[in-house]
């Protein structure tokens, strides 16, 4: 009798266990716990019979960690801003083809497709990219706002600009891409190394920019849009804008393959495509945009609205399929002709800064020769687009640096040991011209 009561106890135990074991959903993220945290919280409570298990990981961390177990996979999903990082899961055939039920959802976002084509991933939110600033910091250092990108450049913002680097944030990688799209290639990176000679600081982690802004470490940041809007909404004296040239794309969300619950990812994506999973993304700690045009009848006053403001994002028609293609090579030439060679940079266009002002002064022609001369060093570029886009010299960069010691492959490291001698050469001939501009 005994035997039989602790058998019947055990079975009852492994019945729960199993249950358990079923009902967990495993997520790969790169969403902070702030934003995962309520949508985790709400997707329970309307659902009891699953537990969502959220590991977070950096973009491109996630991306190769889900390559990495494909053998024995112990993912359910795959949920990040970039739709990039998933065009590569896609490509690898480490995405699931499921089908997903939802109401009320459009075709697109601005001008983008929310949804893949092949439905290997979904949209579930919109994402913009744009300028956040500290209107005490600003004030207090007699500053205006940047409303362009090209505003960050100017001499009044040398060393209070901060950003993360595209090659530790998938969503900063989306921004650098989409400056090089909109405004051309040679003229994009141009925008970028003129713009980060203003920088303060390139901080490891894209949350960094919004922390750094909000603590006025520094008085503007690059940022993706929810960065800005869910710290004034949490009450930090600050804003946030779009620039005219801007992408808007989708957030995702998609299953990946061979998913130990694959029941319950579905579920937990048809979820967040419901009224109730678009009205989260109001929280004031995720200010995300709904890509459910109703929802923005419950968003707080001044919430920017891209069913019905279409000059959002209206300037860019984001290709994905090129971003995808020299994803790491773009990473790979940021952080060689900026990241690692900052201080630099920044010493020739603060150099070039002094030289304007003396020349504005004086209008000595030979100054202003030398001061072109010198920017055209800074604007010039070590390839042209047809070479990134070339898919042999593009596959060169596999490797993805967390730090500049970090060691690549013998032929990427000879590429990119070629352009830092190329920039760091045309950043000190920048800084010499511009001396001698101004002693004039």
């Amino acid at each position: 009798m005994r035997n039989a009561i602790y058998s019947s106890v055990a079975a009852l135990a492994l019945s729960a266990t199993g249950a358990l074991a079923d009902g967990k959903i495993t997520i790969i993220t790169s969403f902070p716990d702030s934003m995962t945290g309520p949508i985790e919280a709400a997707f329970e409570a309307a659902h009891p019979e699953y537990d969502l298990e959220v590991l977070n990981k950096k973009t491109s961390a996630g991306v190769k960690f889900i390559q990495e177990i494909a053998g024995e996979n112990t993912a359910d999903i795959f949920w990040a801003s970039a739709p990039d990082a998933f065009e590569v899961l896609k490509a690898d055939g480490l995405l699931a083809d499921v089908s997903i039920q939802s109401e009320g959802i459009p075709d697109k976002i601005g001008a983008y497709p929310l949804n893949d084509p092949d439905g290997k991933y979904y949209g579930f939110a919109g994402a913009g990219y744009g300028i956040m600033w500290n209107e005490r910091y600003l004030q207090a250092n007699g500053l205006e706002p940047a409303m362009e990108w090209g505003d960050l450049a100017a001499a009044e913002y040398h060393g209070h600009v901060g950003m993360s680097a595209p090659s530790r944030s998938g969503t900063t990688h989306l921004t650098v891409e989409t400056l090089l799209q909109g405004d051309g290639w040679d003229s994009g990176w141009a925008q970028w190394k003129r713009i980060a000679g203003n920088f303060r600081t390139v901080t490891e982690r894209s949350f960094g920019v919004p922390d750094g802004v909000n603590t006025g470490n520094f008085g503007l940041g690059i940022v993706i849009d929810f960065f800005g809007f869910s710290s004034k909404a949490s009450g930090f004296p600050v804003d946030f804008a779009y620039p005219t040239v801007t992408a808007l794309v989708p957030a995702n969300v998609g299953v990946v393959s061979n998913a130990p619950n694959e029941a319950g990812a579905v579920a937990f994506i048809e979820y967040l495509l419901t009224p109730e999973g678009q009205t989260v993304l109001l929280d004031p700690a995720i200010m995300r945009l709904p890509i459910n045009p109703t929802t923005y009848e419950n968003a707080p006053e001044g919430f920017p609205n891209p069913f019905e403001d279409s000059t959002i994002g209206a300037t860019v028609q984001f290709d994905v399929a090129k971003s995808g293609a020299r994803y790491n090579l773009v990473n790979s030439m940021f952080d060689v002709m900026i990241t690692y060679r900052l201080d630099d940079l920044r010493e020739a266009v603060g150099a070039l800064h002094k030289a304007e002002a003396r020349y504005a002064e004086t209008g000595n022609a030979e100054a202003k020769a030398l001061i072109d001369e010198a920017w055209a060093l800074i604007d010039a570029n070590p390839i042209d687009e047809a070479q990134s886009l070339d898919a042999e010299f593009a596959g060169i960069f596999t490797k993805r640096r967390k730090k500049e010691t970090d060691e690549v492959g013998e032929r990427q490291a000879e590429i990119e040991q070629r352009w830092d001698a190329f920039v760091l050469d045309n950043y000190s001939r920048a800084t010499e011209l511009a001396n001698k501009a101004a002693a004039l």
